[in-house]
């Protein structure tokens, strides 16, 4: 693999700043008690799933938090296992595409290594269970990845995460889709200074083109634009969600309480009705995973002996004093990106059906035209 800075991205600054997070995370696992503070403290992120259009930067993501883990297990003198699950990994023989899925688990759960395992187009590698046209191997995959990842024998020790990613994330089923407690958004560079940005990194530094009024890359600063990605989900942006929230405001006025809290999350679900307790998990993670976006000072990472070799306990109460506290904001923030997300999904799954039963019901127009010029021409016989 070719491993990418954090500097080679352009936009995506939620979905970079959490990889960038989870990278450190990670190496605060103890191969002594094979636990990770971070998942005892909550916020330890084991699955996600990265959606955007093609060509918006999901395959450099994976290769900047791949290239960040390896970086830090060098110095550590840990071992890294990177495994990607693939569509080569289904088989015509019944039960192996099965093996295949259970084998590239086992080897990134694996508690001697720090692990991270990818299921790129993971539409194409998995399949809907009511999708009786997908091959069996799919089905297979399907059902090893959702008992691998919140089944009744999982066990999250924190040595390892799990990335999906998808052009397409409404055609991945709903069970496994909401077995991802993070979504990242990969929506590749948006405003007219990320594409300035994009270019002048791109097309190098072979040129004297003067580069005009623009501040180079300061639209990319993380801490600027993080703080700007989350304030724009303080308010819902897909209109049924949008739909929800204005209705919300105006019968129960402003969110203050758990018991709104409560009521705005009921509302969601009865506008949709795969916002179920799994999704109330996710999102809760999500929040405790922002209370622990601590800054894990990056001098604890340039040693081993300076945080990743030190005991779990002296691990615990050093991430323990940078925590944070839970805020309104943050919740609203953090509902919002979530419902959006499956609002979104919701909406592209029906736009599909539709653009199908518009398809078949053209085909069957034209059918009938050329039936009834057949027996008009003698040629019909039913």
């Amino acid at each position: 693999m070719t491993f990418k800075k954090p500097e080679e991205i352009v936009g995506n600054h939620i979905a970079k700043f959490q990889a960038m997070k989870l990278a450190k995370m990670l190496m605060a696992y103890d191969f002594d008690r094979q636990m990770n503070p971070f998942v005892e403290l909550g916020g330890f992120l084991f699955t996600f799933i990265g959606d955007g259009l093609p060509g918006t930067g999901k395959t450099i993501l994976i290769q900047m938090l791949a290239g960040l883990v390896n970086d830090y297990c060098q110095v550590a003198g840990y071992a890294f296992h990177y495994e990607n699950l693939g569509v080569d990994q289904i088989s015509s023989y019944q039960g192996k595409s099965g093996q295949n899925a259970k084998a590239f688990v086992d080897n990134v759960v694996n508690p001697r290594v720090i692990g991270f395992g990818t299921i790129d187009d993971v539409d194409q590698v998995t399949a809907k269970r009511s999708d009786d046209r997908a091959s069996a191997g799919q089905h297979e995959v399907t059902a090893v990845l959702m008992e691998a990842f919140a089944g009744a024998s999982t066990v999250v020790r924190g040595n390892c995460t799990f990335g999906m990613f998808s052009n397409y994330p409404e055609n991945v089923d709903d069970a496994l889709r909401q077995r991802a407690g993070a979504r990242w958004l990969v929506d590749g560079p948006q405003t007219r200074e990320d594409y300035i940005d994009i270019f002048a990194l791109l097309i190098g530094k072979n040129h004297a083109i003067p580069l005009g009024e623009h501040q180079l890359y300061a639209n990319q600063e993380i801490k600027r634009a993080v703080s700007t990605s989350y304030e724009k989900h303080s308010r819902p942006e897909e209109d049924g969600l949008v739909a929800v929230w204005e209705r919300f405001e105006k019968e129960r006025g402003r969110i203050e309480t758990l018991a709104d809290i409560g009521a705005y999350l009921h509302a969601i679900k009865l506008s949709e009705p795969r916002f179920t307790g799994r999704a109330i998990k996710n999102i809760t993670d999500a929040v405790k995973m922002r209370v622990m976006d601590v800054e894990l000072p990056d001098d604890w990472f340039a040693t081993p002996e300076a945080f990743m070799h030190k005991g779990y306990d002296e691990k615990k109460a050093m991430i323990a004093e940078l925590r944070g506290p839970i805020s309104m904001e943050m919740i609203l923030q953090e509902i919002n990106r979530y419902a959006d997300s499956e609002f979104r999904y919701a909406d592209k799954s029906d736009e599909a059906a539709v653009t199908e039963i518009i398809r078949r019901e053209r085909q069957r127009e034209r059918a009938i035209g050329e039936i009834e010029a057949m027996k008009r021409e003698g040629r019909w016989s039913a």
